[in-house]
């Protein structure tokens, strides 16, 4: 019988160069390995099991990301735009079974047919002037999140619609817009909100005014559409989140140059321009009633995620990572070079907005630079006592490095536990999966998918959601390096 791994034990420590390669002194960008396109697609195949997984643990951990990053020679601008592929891991009696595959989008398949690039995309301009004005939209890359609906497995990314696959053996049937209820955009983060039944979710729509449409997805009969809301000008709007009764929104001070885009001049990213002045739109939006929202502007920041929110004492509660500006975006954009540009200045923040009055406020609640945070599903929508995300070690880490760590923060408290799973390895976004019959919101299992530099191999690192300081009780392991994915999202098993 296999035995707990000891903390922070790593199967393979050798130093790594920039390029992952064994044998040099520096670990220093070591993550660019996992950069490399995806070496093979698979169907589901056993993992190698480390240390001993959880007999409960039985269900299924889906990823998304990026995982192609070049497009017939041609090297993609931004992280943004690489074509997602879909990772699969099934948990059950202790054992588990990976399959991982690109997402065979229609602009893919085109691309493939013609033998060139012909699609640009968030961060890369089409190849030629006449593609960037003829490209119909550009190519639908599928690559940030996924969710299950009604046993529907989706791709999701926020520029256009969402894309179906099989979920026994992850591929691709095609995009769809639900039944005719999608009108262009369909964004990738959905939220489920339990009193209602159901998942929410937004598209923003451009034109000669700025739409913000919102979804409704509930768990029996047809998708709808809930309300259709200007916005106050042509913005990025790239999550929300939800209490048991509202949607909240917050529209970042950022304005696309709709015409020049039309124009072909440039790429959507290279479009958009921060307009401090002009300050963030809070929207909120009561489930029951949308069309009695309420907007406000407050200090302009950005945020690219969301961790939950909840009403208390007649204000709204949000935790969300902030950031003082959209520069992230240009430090995300360097990524696929190896060579970060900028910084991550995103730390988790708690709002306390007061919709009456038109006023909100701020609280820091971890310091350290962070991103994709979590909390257990049972606690979305109301108050919650733990929050889960990736972090940086430090500040220089926060310029040079992908996230090296995992945090665990008690938001009562102020307490937080960053937790290394080894040299050279790099979490990705922490799920967590409530232990059946467990009555603590920490009682259960947070899986996060790993890179490891050292062995160029990727992995689903297992810890103890009560003490994650002690490393992973388990790691299940790929033959193969998975890009360094986005979103995922768990379903239980059967």
């Amino acid at each position: 019988m296999s035995t707990p791994l000891q903390q922070h034990a790593s199967p393979a420590s050798a130093a790594t160069t920039a390029e992952g390669a064994p044998g040099s002194a520096s670990p220093k960008r070591a993550w660019t390995g996992a950069l490399r396109d995806l070496p093979r697609e698979h169907g589901f195949e056993p993992l190698r099991i480390e240390g001993k997984l959880p007999e409960w643990l039985h269900g299924t951990l889906y990823r998304n990301g990026p995982s192609l990053m070049s497009n017939f020679g041609h090297g993609y601008r931004h992280w943004f735009d690489g074509d997602g592929a879909i990772s699969a891991v099934r948990f059950q009696g202790g054992a588990a079974w990976g399959a991982v595959k690109v997402v065979q989008s229609a602009g893919l398949t085109e691309e493939r047919r013609a033998g060139r690039p012909l699609f640009g995309g968030y961060g890369t301009p089409a190849p030629s002037w006449l593609s960037r004005v003829f490209a119909r939209g550009g190519k639908n890359a599928a690559n940030t999140s996924v969710m299950m609906w009604q046993g529907r497995l989706l791709a999701l990314w926020e520029g256009g619609h969402p894309t179906g696959l099989k979920p026994e053996d992850l591929s691709t049937i095609g995009e769809t817009d639900l039944g005719g209820v999608v009108i262009k955009n369909f964004s990738a983060h959905p939220h489920y909100v339990r009193k209602h039944k159901a998942f929410f979710n937004f598209g923003v729509r451009y034109g000669k005014d700025c739409l913000l449409d919102i979804y409704r997805l509930p768990n029996s009969g047809a998708a709808s559409r809930l309300a259709s809301i200007k916005l106050a000008g042509a913005t990025m709007i790239h999550d929300f989140i939800t209490t048991e009764d509202h949607l909240i929104f917050f529209a970042p001070p950022l304005r696309l140059n709709s015409l020049r885009l039309l124009a072909g001049i440039g790429c959507y990213s290279e479009n958009l321009r921060w307009r401090p002045e002009e300050g963030t739109q809070v929207l909120v939006v009561p489930i029951a009633n949308p069309e009695q929202h309420k907007s406000f502007v407050i200090e302009p920041f950005y945020q690219w995620h969301f961790c939950n929110a909840f009403e208390e004492g007649g204000e709204l509660v949000v935790d969300v990572v902030r950031y003082p500006d959209f520069s992230s975006n240009h430090w995300l954009k360097t990524v696929p070079s190896g060579q970060t540009e900028g910084v991550m200045q995103g730390t988790l923040q708690r709002a306390r907005l007061n919709p009456a009055a038109g006023k909100v406020s701020f609280t820091p609640l971890f310091e350290r630079s962070c991103e994709f945070p979590r909390v257990a599903p049972q606690k979305t929508g109301i108050p919650h006592r733990f929050a889960w995300m990736a972090a940086h070690a430090s500040e220089a880490d926060a310029r040079h490095e992908m996230f090296n760590q995992v945090a665990k923060v008690d938001v009562n408290s102020g307490h937080g536990e960053t937790i290394v799973l080894g040299p050279g390895q790099y979490p990705s976004e922490p799920i967590f999966v409530q232990r059946p019959g467990a009555v603590d919101e920490d009682d259960g299992c947070v899986l996060s998918l790993a890179y490891d530099a050292a062995s160029r191999t990727s992995h689903i690192a297992v810890l103890d959601g009560r003490r994650p300081g002690e490393g992973p009780l388990a790691r299940a392991w790929f033959d193969l390096h998975l890009p360094l994915t986005f979103h995922g999202g768990w379903a239980n098993g059967e």
